[in-house]
């Protein structure tokens, strides 16, 4: 159960029905709604003193743009980035839409306000060859650590470059679920509880079969493939941990992270001739537009290539 607070009782049995809302039908993570309800709790302060009033449901459906405003000024000079603020404006104005649809609040403020601009930056993708050694076991031959634990970080990083799974989705598979034995397929729950499925290339399977013969723990069929040194499921953290030995080890820029490999995936495979709209599917990506993100990559290396090897690429015009 959420605690809603600073708030009267209306606006806090509003407010939790509307993550119950996000939770059940909408099908939201924890993460979705801890990050909700912590923005909402943040705007409810700034209210609170901005007013000098308890925010109350009457008092939430009467904010003003300005109202608004003053917020997104105040978590700037908190040192809060553009993405945090649309984040934070995402979640406010679906409360609101979720206000008017079963409290009867129409709130306007919304309407006249100007979202934070943010610079789209482009995913950055590792050269095939550095994707290649990061997943490879071998690149951890010196580390003194237990052969079972390298073979687990390599099946890991294997499935987040040879099918462009999140690191969560990987975690996540469970021991039944293995692909091995020539199983070539993978349901992956992806966010927002939606599934997809995702082909796993024979050099994954292997990996991942060599980690199973040599994890020293139990796995029941139902609980988490991956385990951590201690026989507990993994933590995301060991395998970032993992990565940036990697890095040095390998001489790669700190752009190079788990996710960067998902990106890789997604660059390298359109970069040699993918579809994008598999790509999508691939990715488990809602839209089409955010996988077309990855052009605007392709689009920039194949300039690079052109202006680095075309003889006449840096010459001046003639006039």
């Amino acid at each position: 159960m959420f605690g809603i607070a600073p708030a009267t009782a209306d606006l806090a049995e509003a407010a939790r029905g509307w993550l119950a809302h996000l939770a059940g039908e909408r099908r939201s993570s924890r993460h979705t709604l801890d990050a909700y309800h912590r923005d909402l709790a943040q705007f409810l302060r700034f209210f609170c003193e901005h007013s000098g009033e308890t925010p109350s449901l009457a008092g939430f459906a009467a904010i003003t743009t300005a109202d608004l405003r003053g917020f997104l000024a105040a978590r700037r000079q908190e040192g809060t980035g553009s993405r945090s603020l649309l984040r934070q404006l995402s979640g406010l104005r679906a409360f609101a839409r979720y206000l008017g649809r079963n409290q009867g609040c129409q709130i306007t403020a919304f309407r006249g306000l100007r979202s934070p601009k943010q610079a789209r930056s482009l995913p950055q993708a590792l050269p095939a060859s550095a994707a290649r050694a990061i997943v490879d076991e071998k690149s951890r031959a010196g580390e003194e650590r237990p052969q079972w634990v390298l073979a687990r970080d390599a099946a890991v990083l294997g499935l987040l470059y040879g099918a462009g799974l999140r690191i969560s989705e990987a975690l996540s598979i469970k021991r039944k679920d293995a692909p091995i034995g020539g199983l070539d397929q993978l349901t992956v729950l992806g966010k927002g509880g939606k599934t997809r499925s995702v082909p796993i290339i024979v050099p994954v399977q292997q990996a991942i079969a060599t980690y199973l013969d040599l994890c020293p723990y139990p796995l029941p069929p139902d609980e988490p493939m991956f385990r951590g040194v201690r026989g507990g499921p993994l933590s995301p953290r060991i395998i970032q941990l993992a990565v940036e030995r990697l890095r040095g080890a390998l001489g790669l820029p700190e752009t190079a992270t788990p996710h960067a490999l998902r990106h890789s995936f997604a660059t390298h495979l359109l970069g040699r001739g993918g579809d994008l709209r598999t790509i999508q599917e691939l990715l488990g990506h809602a839209s089409l537009s955010t996988t077309q993100i990855y052009t605007a990559i392709d689009t920039k290396r194949l300039a690079e290539a052109y202006f680095s090897a075309h003889p006449r690429a840096t010459q001046p015009r003639a006039r």
